[in-house]
């Protein structure tokens, strides 16, 4: 690693102690069954009503997927008892059985693949079938069953029992740590980039024909970079270097403008200035440079979005001044801006994030040495003046987004290096409500925040204690509280992350492995990016 390069020092290391508990692959465990209560109607053996189940089990994802250490898979299916009375007398007999799962208690989207249970003996009211709706079916999200009933076996029309009635499944166990790394069936994980060491600053955004485009600084001295991703689980890209002057593609930051091409904010080590970089087709083979801001030392912490009015606004560090400065870009392409300093009260350059509000104006969170965590809200569009709220004075590195309330959502390494999040409590965040999400040891750094189409926080971020990435679901809007997890234990991994939600509505995350000097990606399978819920 070049001994110029500017970097945040990591904080020590305390010894202490842990426990760990690890579940050996060799225990089975087994599915407990969902008992049911299926009534039929006092006037005709069809079934037109059912009563409300009982749950007393749990459903269990598959096995991992390859490229992970095998682990004992307790598989996605699972027994399904239920009584059926007819007149209110046990029914006897042989009855048909057809059983889909679906997102919502009404209309909604069906989950897997709908299961057809054939000539099933009910004797005295009790029946057994063995379902089996895929191991995507169950991940912490809600999930109704429909049944429809003919009875007897092959005769007669199905009836669909109504209402749908609701599962809540309790995932189990469902790893098994071997080697140091946890077996993970919920993402693909695929190294882009192992050309040198691609150090650690990368950007994520999703691109206008729906796929993954990542502006990152490329080692031994490539410059900016781009990587395009193939395909939407981005399992492998095109790689092209932008910028290929001496020591640049610092603090890159990556939003897709108003013409649906990208836009990239970057530091020039060498000049100490803030570039930007419009690129010139959809996967950035190539792209337009412009220096905005040359008065001094400038532009390392950058971050972009882009404004109500189409055009880029980014948020960086003026070392010079010990100023939070703006640039507001006069056109698409960028190639001059309108520059403003917002805060020069004893402001510190660890990571600016900037989001642009449901009102229209830019959102900045940043850190400043005489107030911790604080927040600058824009006057107006172009952000030529702002005002200042503290958030919280034991705040460090921050990632902002706009929640689903349209209120601003932010994850940080706050306390005693916990990943916190403070959620604004209006739009111009004066006020915000604190919360702790993890606090198993120093993590919170360098975390990345974005919103889930379910209108939930997805935080990726780096746990210092073990070297490991991780990544913490939100519960609520608010996130009050969260789910979290390890994603990658393999070496000393997650630095400096990046998330974007795919068009396949699925997460996307780019980090960087110290380890290997790679810049890697994670493609989850599902929402929550977990093949089990590790709770609090």
């Amino acid at each position: 690693m070049n001994p110029l390069l500017p970097r945040i020092h990591r904080l020590p290391k305390h010894e202490g102690v842990s426990l760990t508990i690890q579940i050996s692959p060799r225990i089975v465990m087994r599915c407990v069954a969902i008992l049911a209560l299926l009534v039929l109607s006092s006037v005709s053996p069809a079934p037109t009503a059912v009563a409300a189940f009982t749950q007393a089990g749990a459903l269990v994802a598959s096995s991992p997927e390859s490229g992970f250490p095998e682990a004992t898979s307790l598989g996605a299916g699972f027994t399904y008892q239920g009584q059926l009375n007819s007149g209110g007398s046990p029914y006897s007999g042989s009855c048909d059985f057809q059983f889909s799962l679906w997102d919502s208690a009404s209309a909604g989207v069906q989950v897997g693949v709908a299961q057809t249970a054939g000539a099933v003996t009910v004797t005295n009211g009790l029946f057994t079938a063995q379902l089996d709706f895929g191991s995507g079916a169950f991940l912490g999200e809600a999930r109704w069953l429909e049944i429809v009933v003919r009875c007897p076996a092959g005769g007669g029309s199905y009836v669909t029992l109504a209402p749908r009635q609701p599962l809540t499944p309790a995932p189990q166990a469902l790893y098994a740590a071997v080697s140091g790394t946890l077996a993970q069936p919920g993402f693909k994980l695929t190294a882009l980039d192992n050309i040198g060491d691609v150090y650690a600053y990368n950007s994520l955004a999703v691109g206008a024909d729906g796929l993954g485009l990542i502006s990152y600084y490329g080692g031994s001295n490539q410059g900016l970079k781009a990587a395009h991703c193939n395909d939407l689980a981005c399992t492998s890209a095109t790689l092209s270097t932008l910028d290929s002057a001496s020591y640049v593609g610092y603090y890159t930051s990556l939003a897709i403008g108003a013409d649906g091409l990208g836009l990239i904010a970057y530091f020039d080590f060498t000049n100490f200035d803030l570039k930007v970089a419009h690129c010139n087709d959809l996967t950035c083979t190539s792209a337009t440079l412009t220096t905005l801001d040359s008065a001094g030392d400038v532009g390392t912490s950058s971050s972009l979005t882009i404004g109500a009015d189409g055009l880029g606004l980014i948020g960086y560090y003026d070392r010079s001044n010990g100023a939070l400065k703006v640039a507001h870009c006069n056109n698409i392409n960028c190639t001059s801006a309108t520059l403003t300093t917002l805060d020069s009260i004893g402001i510190l350059g660890t990571i600016i994030s900037i989001a642009t509000g449901t009102d229209g104006l830019g959102l900045v969170s940043y850190f400043s040495a005489s107030g911790g965590l604080k927040v600058a809200h824009c006057s107006n569009t172009t952000c030529t003046s702002a005002t200042q709220s503290a958030v919280d004075s034991s705040g460090l590195i921050s990632s902002i987004a706009i929640g689903a309330d349209g209120l601003g959502l932010i994850s940080y390494s706050g306390g005693a290096n916990d990943l916190m999040v403070a959620h604004c409590n209006d739009l111009a965040c004066t006020g915000s409500t604190l919360s702790t999400l993890d606090s198993s040891g120093n993590v919170g750094l360098y975390s990345a925040l974005v919103i889930r189409k379910d209108g939930l926080g997805l935080i990726s971020y780096y746990d210092d204690t073990n070297d490991n990435l991780k990544v913490a679901q939100c519960s609520n809007i608010a996130c009050t509280s969260a789910t979290w997890l390890t994603l990658e234990s393999d070496g000393d991994v997650g630095n400096y992350s990046s998330l974007a939600i795919g068009a396949d509505g699925l997460g996307l995350l780019s980090y960087y492995d110290r380890s290997n000097g790679d810049l890697k990606i994670i493609h989850c399978s599902n929402r929550l990016c977990i093949p089990y819920v590790r709770s609090r």
